[in-house]
């Protein structure tokens, strides 16, 4: 038995009552639906069938399935109310009509092909093949945002948008199609305008509104080469409006960071740039030079040591900063040299060798949680809190006394 499919016959039907065919397992066959299957490019519609949730819509021949989130009680023969989830429509509507529009004014202006046509959660996709002009080998930012204001200039004079049926290719390829015909049966030919003059016409089977208008938008957000086509991103309808907002309201929030408008902030932020530029040369000069003042004091150190394992604690550094401290007089250490990062409770050692520095890691600091690991002359050990650090200190001083 066939299924009545409503949606073709008024595409704003949002209820209906039908009568169930057949259930098996968690499939519904029903005489008549509203609800559209997957599709075109076009997810399925989703909604309740008495009461229960649908949760996928699919047709195999002539019939239409609905996949019932379980449990649920349906019986062949009783009746049911449908009912769709109308937003989840109609925004499939504009983006699909929105993608209709945008794909023919590629065909008009460009003489691009539409070979492949994708609607994700986040944007939706045409593949345009340059195939129809010689002369036109690539498209490019500014061929695309005239393809946008094209299309937008349809939905702005509200177009009608027009659904016809024919029976056989023979029938439909009397219209101006945009594409050639994959069908040879059952063919829906959306057309978008005057059918002498139309901004779109092309064999689709999903749901589409009556006028271009009720798309409301179109706004292109990238092109890129693919596979020797280009690939269009772009949303139509609501979704082109929230994505407005969002990056305008992140828009905003940057230009009262930078005390501008739209106008100058890139100008601003160039400048921001700049100047902080300039501040971490600055910064890059001043830390050298302090790592050079410790460095000598260190040495100094050393020197009057005689001998004694030295202790440097610094917060003010990261550690590849304290082991530019250390490695520039780390032959000159007669037994040991210990820098203690605060921050992260890390410790350097180093020493010329005599003491080896990475077997007194890899040996020891374990016991008191520490990893870490080295050489002969240069190590490092990572605590988890500052009593194994303190505690792992005493033991190498004992050690080495």
């Amino acid at each position: 038995m066939e299924t009545i499919k409503l949606y073709q016959q008024d595409v704003y039907m949002k209820e209906c009552t039908a009568k169930v065919i057949s259930v098996e397992s968690d499939l519904v066959l029903l005489d008549r639906t509203v609800f559209f299957p997957v599709g075109g490019g076009q997810s399925c519609d989703l909604g309740t069938v008495a009461g229960y949730e649908v949760t996928e819509v699919f047709e195999e021949g002539d019939k239409v399935y609905h996949r019932i989130r379980e449990p649920f009680q349906l019986e062949a023969g009783q009746q049911a109310e449908c009912s769709i989830d109308w937003a989840r429509r109609f925004d499939n509507m504009q983006r699909h009509c929105g993608e209709h529009i945008l794909s023919g004014i590629f065909f008009r202006e460009f003489g691009g092909v539409n070979r492949g046509f994708h609607m994700g959660d986040d944007y939706m996709t045409i593949d345009i093949s340059l195939e129809e002009d010689p002369s036109i080998t690539e498209i490019t930012w500014e061929m695309a945002k005239h393809a946008e204001l094209c299309t937008n200039e349809v939905i702005w004079s509200n177009a009608p948008v027009t659904v016809r049926r024919f029976k056989t290719r023979e029938e439909a390829e009397k219209m101006p199609l945009r594409k050639k015909l994959a069908i040879d049966e059952e063919i829906s030919i959306v057309c978008v305008g005057d059918i002498n003059n139309a901004a779109d016409c092309v064999a689709c089977c999903g749901t589409h509104p009556s006028t271009a208008g009720q798309v409301g938008l179109v706004k292109l957000y990238k092109v890129e080469k693919n596979k020797g086509m280009f690939r269009i991103y772009f949303e139509a309808g609501k979704r082109a409006l929230l994505d407005y907002d969002k990056k305008h309201d992140l828009l905003t929030v940057l230009g009262n960071r930078y005390s501008a408008s739209a106008d100058d902030l890139l100008e601003k932020m160039d400048a921001r740039k700049e100047k902080d530029k300039a501040i971490k040369n600055e910064l890059t000069v001043l830390r050298q030079s302090v790592i050079e003042s410790r460095v000598s004091d260190i040495r100094k150190d050393l020197k009057a040591a005689d001998g004694e394992v030295l202790i440097y604690e610094f917060g003010d550094m990261k550690t590849d900063d304290l082991l530019n401290i250390g490695r520039p007089v780390m032959q000159e250490v007669k037994k040991l040299l210990l820098i203690i990062s605060t921050n992260d409770n890390t410790l350097l050692l180093f020493s010329d060798g005599t003491v080896n520095c990475g077997k007194l890691v890899k040996e020891n600091a374990s016991i008191y949680n520490g990893k870490g690991g080295g050489n002969a002359t240069s190590a490092r050990a990572i605590f988890p809190k500052r009593e194994g650090l303190d505690t792992y200190i005493q033991l190498l001083i004992n050690h080495l006394r």
